[in-house]
């Protein structure tokens, strides 16, 4: 009986032993009381606290979060009341200032970042609200990084996830956007018919300055033409001149190399005035050394008609 007391004590001891060791996962971080006070912080691996003395007060998670915030109203500069919704990206830096700096930190972040939202779109009209999220979202992060530091809490961004303006608000919004849609597709509908008028504009001047070259080219093609005939065609009288010049020059070479007689002379003679007076000529002056040539053959003439 001893031996049975003695070993279901040990197996409580076991239990309890083994129900004290504790492995801190990665990105985790236990918060240790000793006697209910504060006693360490346990990082990532293998713990062993001691039985009803130590106690894990909270067990906190070192990773980034995202706290979602339902819509805040808030009135701008200009007295309109619009609803904003929040994204905030907060991280644990020091687990200990999270787990006794405040009751309830996400209620207190979600708490101070309203009222930061009201007091910073309270100083800004509703254009400047719509047309400048990221600054209200840097000085947002700024204020509340600040605020959260001595709660062991990081807040790295905020992000306006929706800002809603009233109704009628929005309804003159949209037709002020469908305006401005309209008249930036008038515009680039006329600068796109510009472009084209312009195009079509060039390629006729174009057009015309190659046509007009073309005919320029054509008529220096065409007076080349004429004056290489021309050029041409006064090498060829010349080279006839000279041919026929030449032809002379050699026959007057010939007849003086054959020494022709008296008689062969005047009958050349004679036949040159013959040649002359079956032209248009009405007068004909006769050289006297050709006369009595010309009267015996007007006799021997006149013989022969007789007969």
């Amino acid at each position: 009986m001893q031996w049975v007391l003695l070993g279901v004590l040990a197996l409580f001891i076991l239990i309890i032993l083994v129900a004290n060791i504790k492995i801190v996962p990665q990105a985790k971080a236990y918060v240790v009381e000793r006697l209910g006070a504060y006693y360490t912080t346990w990082d990532t691996g293998l713990h062993v606290k001691i039985p009803f003395i130590d106690k894990i007060a909270k067990i906190v998670s070192l990773k980034e979060q995202v706290a979602d915030f339902p819509p805040q109203p808030v009135i701008t500069g200009d007295n309109v009341t619009m609803q904003i919704d929040s994204i905030i990206f907060f991280q644990v830096t020091d687990p200990k200032l999270y787990t006794y700096g405040v009751e309830r930190p996400l209620t207190a972040i979600e708490s101070l970042s309203a009222t930061t939202l009201r007091n910073i779109i309270g100083e800004m009209e509703l254009d400047h609200t719509l047309t400048s999220r990221d600054t209200i979202n840097a000085k947002i992060r700024v204020i509340l990084d600040e605020a959260t530091d001595p709660w062991g809490i990081k807040v790295n961004r905020v992000e306006l996830k929706n800002i809603m303006p009233p109704a009628e608000i929005q309804d003159a919004m949209e037709k002020q956007m469908k305006a401005e849609r309209q008249r930036r597709e008038s515009i680039l509908r006329a600068e796109g018919e510009k472009a084209s008028k312009i195009l079509i504009a060039e390629g006729q001047k174009e057009s015309q300055i190659l046509a007009a070259e073309g005919e320029k080219q054509a008529a220096i093609l065409r007076a080349d033409a004429v004056r290489e005939t021309k050029i041409r065609e006064a090498q060829g009288e010349a080279e006839a001149i000279i041919a026929v010049q030449s032809a002379n020059a050699k026959a007057i070479d010939l007849i003086n190399a054959a020494k022709p007689a008296e008689g062969y002379l005047t009958i050349k003679s004679l036949e040159a005035f013959i040649a002359a007076s079956n032209g248009q000529a009405t007068k004909i002056i006769v050289p006297s050394d050709i006369q009595s040539i010309a009267g015996l053959a007007t006799s021997v003439k006149d013989i022969l008609a007789n007969n």
